[in-house]
């Protein structure tokens, strides 16, 4: 990723994150940034590669269905640093289980579907 100097506005890492600046504004107030996001003045917020990187982190596992409290909780133990590596990979293994289960049942429903889509190509081939 390309080094950002002097940090993107909340619409550039909108933009740059594909998050709206609503939610940006969210995972700061609920306490999911790594780190508070660096201000230019009192208001205008200014997100650096660390913000961008880790709220395109948050943004897969909130897509995989990873609970708001599971976030805050990995989140926290990732502020106390390297003593927590083992709790946070237990909760990322726990976290991989469940989108395994969930893609199983998304490639099920995804069959069922072709087969559906099989039996009307054949019915209007043979039409």
């Amino acid at each position: 990723m390309t080094l950002i100097r002097d940090g993107l506005s909340i619409a550039e890492a909108s933009a740059a994150t594909g998050v709206s600046t609503h939610t940006l504004r969210y995972y700061e107030r609920a306490g999911l940034m790594l780190r508070p996001v660096d201000r230019a003045s009192s208001t205008h917020r200014r997100y650096s590669d660390g913000d961008i990187g880790w709220v395109r982190f948050l943004t897969r596992l909130r897509w995989t269905g990873m609970p708001i409290s599971v976030i805050r909780r990995y989140t926290e133990l990732a502020r106390e640093g390297d003593a927590t590596i083992a709790e946070r990979r237990e909760l990322l293994v726990q976290h991989r289980e469940a989108v395994r289960e969930q893609l199983a049942e998304i490639t099920a429903s995804l069959a069922a579907i072709d087969h559906k889509i099989d039996i009307y190509d054949k019915e209007i081939a043979s039409s």
